[in-house]
């Protein structure tokens, strides 16, 4: 199976092309824990499939490292995006991916040498209802700066949907530490039906947020695309920032802008390629069989 490396700030994923690498009969799920493996496998946070589409240009399928199914990925989008340009498997600069979260739009820029250097992407309009999360409680309510109580402590706590699900904790000061003991208690906390990711957020002024995440099925991560965007929603939101602001990720900075004019949220970042490959383990089938 061929396959390519990439990482949006340290966002890292092992990518597919299945126009070429069809992958029919695969255990998905299997796959992506063996190749996401850092010790026996490829290493990564997990497998991106970058497919055709009966609905938009590209559809892309997100497996985290624990073989679950994310609906969406905002690094994994920029880095398809800059595959599907740099690998000419489109001459546009602007198209649509579909994802488990809906149709999205990107826009690439290209650098002096002829690659996407950084793509801004339509993410859609923010849900904020629990069933939009989705979680327990009335339908068409809404969760902002709501008291949730883990392991001994209270978060002031902001549910977003970004086409999947984020818990958004405002905190005086990151601690990496709060994110490795609270964040698996809150992903899988009762309230969140479908488990959720969980940020935890510094407001730093009006225009920047420094950020950290427990990324829903692969655990701490440099960064998380739809979690930034979740994040400066939530903060502009609460009324603690403007509706543009830099939120600075582990693995770098992206540039987040939730316009008034459409109530869509903008996401700017960088995204790299660093190898190509081969996996030559045998692939694991959905009959339970291997192909070599």
């Amino acid at each position: 199976m061929k396959f390519t490396k990439m990482h949006g700030l340290g966002n890292d994923y092992v990518y597919v092309n299945c126009f070429e690498e069809p992958l029919s009969g695969v255990d998905l799920p299997e796959l992506a824990r063996r190749v996401s493996d850092r010790n026996f496998g490829i290493g990564g946070d997990g497998l991106i499939l970058i497919m055709p589409s009966e609905a938009a240009d590209f559809r892309m399928r997100v497996f985290n490292n624990d073989g679950s199914e994310a609906k969406n990925c905002g690094n994994g989008l920029r880095c398809v995006s800059k595959y599907v340009v740099d690998h000419g498997l489109t001459r546009k600069e602007s198209f649509t991916v579909e994802t488990l979260g809906g149709i999205v739009a990107p826009r690439v820029q290209i650098g002096k040498n002829g690659k996407v250097e950084q793509v801004t992407i339509d993410m859609g309009e923010p849900r904020f209802e629990r069933s939009a999360i989705p979680m327990t409680g009335k339908p068409d309510e809404q969760v902002v700066e709501y008291p949730l109580a883990v392991q001994g402590r209270t978060f002031a706590m902001t549910a977003v949907s970004m086409g999947n699900p984020h818990a958004i904790l405002f905190v005086e000061e990151v601690k990496e530490e709060d994110v490795t003991v609270f964040g698996p208690h809150i992903e899988r906390h009762e309230w969140f039906l479908e488990r959720t990711n969980v940020e935890f957020i510094q407001v730093l002024n009006r225009q920047e947020l420094l950020f950290r995440v427990w990324e829903r099925g692969s655990g701490v991560t440099l960064a998380c695309g739809t979690g930034a965007c979740a994040a400066a929603v939530a903060a502009s939101l609460s009324g603690k920032t403007d509706r543009t602001v830099t939120v600075h990720l582990a693995g770098g900075d992206l540039l987040i802008e939730w316009r008034e004019s459409d109530n869509r949220v903008y996401m700017t970042g960088p995204a790299t390629e660093v190898y190509q490959g081969v996996y030559t383990e045998p692939l694991p089938m959905l009959d339970g069989q291997m192909r070599a």
